[in-house]
């Protein structure tokens, strides 16, 4: 399933975009009337980026309606269609190998594809006409590295001045580690997530997911759409230096702030646990896992109601927060031999309605299939051009007045090259099959 972008007209100055005075400006179109709310429409973004967090930022980007144009070498694409399997096999009888990825197809939904290598002059010259056509650049090059390209900021500021130019890198673009490569799993590590995640007598172990990676993607889309609505008011544009590390420092939240206003090292890893907070963690059942927040006293009496314990509400090593930390182990021995003598599902029911937060620990097809996930729209199909019918997570983010979700499927590698050269720069059909037996496009 794919959409027909066409070329109408470039839009004038973005504070139009945000604004919408002196009457409605003529629009280049490429979506759909269904989509004409959505709130990143008319912005284009040029997306140099691979892997997790640039991909994951864009395609937060895409979701809210910017049209996404994402350049891969033309032979390999991005590194992640390799990373499988589990793969969503072809089954069009166009493609060999054994499918698109999975990694992949989570990060890249509402994008447009174009294969190019800018390591040839023809493929820079294509690069510095679509910048000068986009309202904003994203790349997640070590620093320094496309300058070589003349795809720097300071040169592509030159070509268009309105062009916002995000950088992801691990490490920033100054410091001293800002030339070292950084992956999510070592800047976990480097900047304290990996030291308080993990059992509490246990080694320290890596989030599931790469977090870091996401929190930088989430962080970055923000300072995009705070730059557009700068240049709203301005009309520049300007560099964005985001990285791994920052953004993991930051994301420390409460920790880094116990650490800053006591003076010591960390609270060490606590499992599901919390350091200042009991009953706070996860607890076996007869078959699985249950996790209790007791934030506070009145939930904690909440909590020894649905058990059958009233009386521990009254015992003078429980009364009070500080009495249970205190009392930890005490208190959490109770609970869990309590806890593990029925069911999860059967504490699901004696709990609920209780206002005591609690949560089965479930598995990921567990929470994919979970009722409130599917009722929140949170799994949704879409027909892939080359693999039919996929599954995706939508987007989370409801607005009122706009439908953010997915449009289009990942794309193919080079899915939309001629229509983007023909629709946006205006390629003849002739340039476009020599740049292609060059080697520049696929």
């Amino acid at each position: 399933m794919s959409v027909a972008f066409k070329l109408i007209a470039r839009r004038p100055a973005l504070p139009h975009l945000f604004l919408r005075r002196r009457g409605t400006p003529q629009w280049r179109s490429y979506s759909t009337p269904a989509e004409d709310t959505l709130p990143l429409k008319g912005v284009r973004v040029l997306d140099m980026t691979r892997v997790l967090a640039g991909p994951y930022c864009t395609q937060i980007l895409g979701d809210l309606g910017a049209d996404i144009i994402k350049v891969e070498h033309p032979v390999r694409g991005d590194d992640t269609r390799a990373w499988g399997p589990p793969y969503a096999q072809y089954q069009d009888g166009k493609h060999e190998g054994p499918g698109e990825s999975a990694y992949y197809l989570g990060v890249n939904r509402n994008k447009r594809s174009i294969g190019l290598s800018f390591a040839h002059k023809s493929g820079v010259e294509i690069l510095h006409r679509l910048a000068k056509e986009c309202d904003v650049l994203v790349e997640n090059y070590l620093p320094g590295a496309l300058k070589k390209y003349n795809m720097d900021y300071e040169t592509l500021r030159a070509i268009n001045p309105k062009l916002i130019y995000a950088s992801i890198t691990g490490y920033g673009q100054t410091g001293p580690y800002s030339n070292r490569a950084g992956y999510d799993v070592m800047v976990e590590a480097e900047m304290g997530l990996m030291h308080i995640t993990g059992a509490r007598d246990g080694d320290p172990v890596k989030v599931g997911v790469a977090v870091t990676d996401l929190t930088t993607g989430l962080y970055t889309s923000n300072a995009v759409m705070a730059a557009l609505l700068a240049r709203a008011r301005t009309g520049k544009g300007q560099h964005i230096d985001a990285c791994l590390s920052d953004c993991q420092v930051a994301t420390l939240a409460n920790i880094a702030s116990s650490a800053l206003i006591s003076g010591k090292k960390d609270s060490g890893r606590w499992g599901t646990a919390h350091p200042s907070i009991v009953p706070y963690r996860s607890y076996k059942t007869l078959d699985g896992d249950i996790l209790f927040g007791g934030g506070n006293d009145r939930l904690f009496g909440v909590l020894c109601d649905r058990l059958g314990f009233p009386e521990w509400k009254t015992d003078p090593r429980f009364v009070t927060n500080r009495d249970r930390v205190q009392h930890r182990e005490i208190i959490d021995g109770l609970i869990e031999e309590t806890v593990q003598k029925k069911t999860t599902q059967e504490w699901l029911e004696i709990l609920e309605g209780s206002g005591m937060p609690y949560a089965a620990v479930n598995d990921i097809q567990g929470t994919l299939n979970h009722s409130h996930v599917q009722a929140r729209g949170m799994v949704t199909e879409v027909d892939h051009p080359s693999c039919g019918p996929i599954k995706l997570v939508n987007t989370p983010i409801k607005y009122s007045h706009a439908t953010p979700g997915v449009r289009t499927p990942p794309p193919t590698l080079g899915q939309h090259t001629d229509e983007i050269l023909g629709g946006i720069l205006d390629y003849e059909k002739d340039d476009i099959a020599r740049l292609k037996k060059e080697g520049v496009i696929a």
